[in-house]
């Protein structure tokens, strides 16, 4: 689409969009960014969820260009990352009580957001986003017309040990020292970016430096490893999602990014959701794509946008007036 090709200024926040908070169930606010539907606003709406240690700002390209599409675009925080405030001891570490926690507060955003948006109403996370849409998806919290994974975590990156395993040897870290304490090393110097972190996430060396270029503009985004906590609850949460009929019960069409050179998260896991959804579909990448799909090079990151296009114009096409 031409308005696609038009340029973005990806470190600026985009003419018309709205940066907000957002009231969870007990108080708690998290930041919320909407951006109005161009292209005469008849397409729907879409909410979309980073992942761990993300903020919304890395996507603001993607979300402008659905925007130019025709939909509306919502974009939030997790409660305890980026300016949504921190659940551990220090400002630097990502730690949760139990992921059934950012499953409510998605569960009532997304009851509030389907309330004030045009449908059809699409889901799409990105990493752990992915895989807490998924949890959503599994126990019903949610009810999209559609759902986009990008890059998802159903299954993390580690030493090939079975799931049962890798969470006893988490659940043991926590109880031997505060569960609220990093679990890998950062960096020397805390809140700084540990050497060859790009090669984890994108080879597009101008968009990698975006996310620095905003860390450096809004600290409060800055976020470093997660807590032995979060890594333990994040095996327990996937051990949920790995009992059978989990994933089968869920009717709603699911779109599956993911590529074989990821190392942060499992490529065969999603490639075993996208077989285990009823109506699951995969779009799978190789080497030329690192763990940020939609943040990559535009030869890769353009295949991804086209293909979540062709996707919701098959499954979730517009509402009739």
């Amino acid at each position: 689409m031409q308005a696609e090709r038009q340029s973005i200024d990806r470190r600026a926040i985009p003419a018309g969009a709205v940066e907000s908070r957002f009231a969870l169930a007990d108080g708690h606010e998290i930041r919320r960014i909407d951006l109005p539907a161009q292209d005469g606003g008849k397409r729907g709406s879409i909410l979309f969820m980073p992942g761990r240690g993300d903020f919304y700002e890395k996507y603001l390209e993607t979300l402008v260009e659905w925007s130019r599409a025709g939909w509306h675009v919502t974009a939030a925080d997790w409660r305890g990352q980026a300016g949504s405030g921190r659940l551990g001891d220090d400002a630097i570490t990502g730690h949760v009580g139990d992921f059934s926690d950012w499953v409510d507060d998605l569960a009532l955003l997304w009851k509030t957001w389907k309330t004030e948006t045009r449908g059809p109403h699409i889901v799409v996370g990105h990493s752990m986003g992915g895989h807490l849409v998924t949890r959503a998806l599994v126990d019903g919290e949610i009810d999209p017309d559609a759902a986009i994974l990008s890059a998802p975590m159903l299954g993390m990156s580690g030493p090939p040990l079975p799931l049962g395993v890798s969470h006893f040897v988490a659940w043991f870290m926590t109880k031997i020292g505060k569960p609220t304490r990093p679990a890998w090393k950062w960096s020397e110097k805390p809140g700084e970016m540990p050497a060859n972190r790009s090669d984890l996430l994108t080879h597009d060396a101008g968009r990698y430096v975006d996310e620095l270029w905003w860390r450096e503009r809004r600290p409060e985004l800055v976020m470093g490893p997660g807590s032995w906590g979060w890594v333990e609850r994040a095996y327990a949460s996937t051990r949920q999602l790995e009992r059978r009929g989990a994933m089968e019960n869920v009717e709603v069409p699911v779109l599956i990014i993911s590529t074989s050179a990821d190392k942060l998260v499992r490529h065969p896991s999603a490639v075993r959701a996208a077989q285990r959804f009823p109506n699951g579909e995969l779009l799978a990448f190789g080497n030329e794509a690192r763990h940020e799909i939609l943040r990559e090079v535009q030869p890769v990151r353009g295949r991804a946008m086209a293909g979540i296009a062709e996707f919701l114009d098959r499954v979730a096409p517009p509402e009739v007036s």
